[in-house]
């Protein structure tokens, strides 16, 4: 009994140290951005690493603030367009900032809406594949599966074509749209709503429930761990998607956070201080976000994933 005992001990101390080394290992890049957005250009460019600032300064903030000016925030009319010849339909713009101010707008935007969007429509669809008998569901389902293996690239030009079409290139919700969609969302969600045990949703229907405050009052407080995780995943998935930005955004007024940073990048010779102060700015909202949903983020992933 002893001997159980202090092989524990030595298991779940060899376990911490493990889980710290592989934090620190993880955390390292967070560390050398934030750190090396306030150093010098003496510490940035010197030959053997400065793990710590010599001197901390603001210069690479600043810099970053006053490239460039730009309206706060401009709010257009989706799909407007169709009834002003061609022409985007403004509602608002706000006062003139930096332009840094405005792409760090236009990336939360677009992530946030991405998010909500795509939540809600994988919540619905993997509730009615997981839980409604239809014919074509196993057909419809597989399909959603081989999808996940399809890589973007693959129907950039149709996506384009599309968004063209609809009079939306060119404007943020060119990338919000093709997000909504996500095959692996859905596939998520699909695998949760598999755990609904199936009284609970007839007790509902008994009780006179509508379909719409079933899925609302039921299914929604019991797959909101699949929710979050999805919350997580689909935010820094449009956050990061540089390529589609880079396609569907080509006006300076439309850049996201990668595509400002990038294009200060190419006016003048690489600033690595610039770089990171734009991409310690960047990952806020990231570990924001995180904060929030982390409770909901390894309890959907062990749970909803393993369930078929």
């Amino acid at each position: 009994m002893k001997s159980n005992t202090t092989r524990s001990r030595v298991y779940r101390i060899f376990s911490i140290v493990v889980l710290v080394i592989l934090a620190i290992l993880f955390l390292f890049p967070l560390y050398w951005i934030i750190t090396g957005a306030f150093k010098p250009a003496v510490d940035v460019y010197a030959q053997e690493p400065v793990w710590w600032p010599t001197e901390w300064v603001q210069n690479n903030f600043k810099n970053l603030f006053n490239k460039r000016s730009a309206p706060l925030w401009e709010i257009f009319v989706p799909f407007g367009s169709f009834f002003n010849n061609g022409e985007k339909v403004l509602l608002s713009a706000g006062p003139s900032a930096p332009a840094a101010f405005r792409w760090l707008i236009n990336t939360v935007f677009m992530s946030v809406m991405a998010m909500i969007i795509t939540c809600a429509t994988a919540a619905m669809a993997g509730y009615a594949l997981a839980k409604k008998r239809f014919v074509g569901r196993a057909i419809l389902f597989s399909l959603i599966v081989c999808a996940m293996a399809l890589p973007k690239q693959v129907i950039l030009i149709p996506l384009l074509k599309e968004m063209a079409g609809l009079r939306l290139y060119d404007s943020l919700w060119a990338v919000i749209f093709p997000t909504v969609g996500w095959p692996f969302g859905v596939f998520l969600m699909k695998q949760f709503s598999e755990s609904i045990p199936g009284e609970i949703l007839e007790a509902a229907r008994i009780d006179g429930a509508s379909e719409a405050k079933t899925f609302i009052t039921v299914v929604l407080p019991m797959v909101k761990p699949g929710i979050g995780a999805l919350a997580i995943f689909t935010f820094i998935n449009a956050w990061n998607d540089y390529f589609m930005q880079l396609v569907m955004l080509p006006s300076g007024s439309n850049f996201t956070m990668p595509l400002g940073i990038a294009s200060l990048q190419a006016e003048t010779s690489i600033d690595m201080g610039l770089l990171m102060a734009g991409a310690a700015l960047a990952s806020v909202p990231i570990i924001i976000v995180f904060l929030i949903f982390q409770k909901y983020f390894t309890q959907g992933i062990t749970m909803g994933a393993v369930k078929g």
